[in-house]
């Protein structure tokens, strides 16, 4: 049986990776980027490169959308000529970006009046799980448009269905507030270190296998102590978030201080012009706080 076709909206940093690995998985892939060159690369690994995105779209089974926002996915997906506009009835729409959780309720009622099935998957693992195919993903949406998915999905990483459309949006946003929480406190613990007189890289190297053991931990508490901060996930995308699972949080009556806390550094950090820094960066604000050198 052949594979679906996919239209692979949005080859970046994440993209890129994740429509590889489908290409690699066997599948054709349709691929669009608003800057071609990103896209341009996959060509070589059998992808064709369409100028538009409803282009990309035309005759693809599946179409993946990994933009940056909602309101970008919105636009590519139903503004004029729109990629959702030319699928045909019955085809499956899965959005992997980040965006509101209404935002995702309000594009499963488009699609479904188009006669097309949707998903919101979003992802966790950076730029390393989508080039590893290792990614968590967090799916909403019904479960037979999940069923429809879930091979294409796989190739990706590992889905996870948590119910109605939106809820994968709910979830990484669950995610999302987790990941700046345990970045803060992994910067403030090795800035303890160091003012402390501990060696940094060995009390790194001691708590692995602990309790706080953690690809965060690993990864990025290594990123900090390398001081490199070349962008995986930029602190600018993790403010949105943020900023979008406190909102989410305040419409369901909810106060989270931790999570308030962690958004205003993340804000200060961003003011201060590392928005474009990896968030792991984020142990520079802290530095600039207590008045250290960066």
């Amino acid at each position: 049986m052949s594979l679906a076709t996919v239209a692979f909206i949005g080859t970046g940093i994440m993209g890129k990776p994740m429509a590889r690995n489908l290409l690699q998985a066997g599948y054709p892939v349709r691929a669009w980027n608003r800057s071609p060159a990103k896209a341009q690369e996959l060509a070589a690994h059998g992808a064709d490169i369409l100028s538009t995105p409803a282009l990309a779209a035309k005759g693809a089974q599946v179409l993946v959308c990994m933009l940056s926002d909602g309101p970008t996915c919105d636009e590519v997906l139903f503004g004029e000529g729109g990629a959702a506009r030319v699928l045909a009835p019955g085809a499956l729409v899965i959005v992997m970006s980040s965006i509101a959780v209404d935002s995702a309720v309000e594009q499963a009622r488009q699609c479904a009046a188009l006669g097309l099935r949707y998903l919101d998957a979003p992802v966790s693992g950076g730029e390393r799980g989508a080039r590893e195919a290792s990614l968590a993903i967090m799916v909403g949406g019904e479960v037979a448009a999940f069923e429809q998915g879930r091979e294409v999905l796989a190739a990706m990483g590992r889905p996870v269905h948590v119910g109605p459309a939106g809820t994968g949006e709910l979830s990484k946003l669950v995610n999302q507030l987790i990941v700046a929480s345990t970045i803060a406190t992994v910067a403030e613990g090795l800035l303890l270190a160091e003012r402390g007189g501990a060696d940094p890289s060995k009390v790194h190297e001691a708590l692995m296998g602990g309790f706080v053991d953690s690809p965060i931990w690993r990864q990025h508490g290594q990123r900090m102590l390398d001081n490199d901060f070349t962008p995986g996930g930029p602190a600018k995308w993790q403010l949105k978030d943020t900023r979008t699972a406190l909102a989410q949080a305040q419409k369901l009556g909810l106060s989270l201080p931790v999570g308030s806390l962690v958004d205003g550094l993340f804000q200060a950090m961003i003011e201060a012009g590392d928005g474009e820094l990896d968030h792991a960066g984020l142990i520079r604000q802290l530095r600039r706080h207590n008045q250290l050198p960066e």
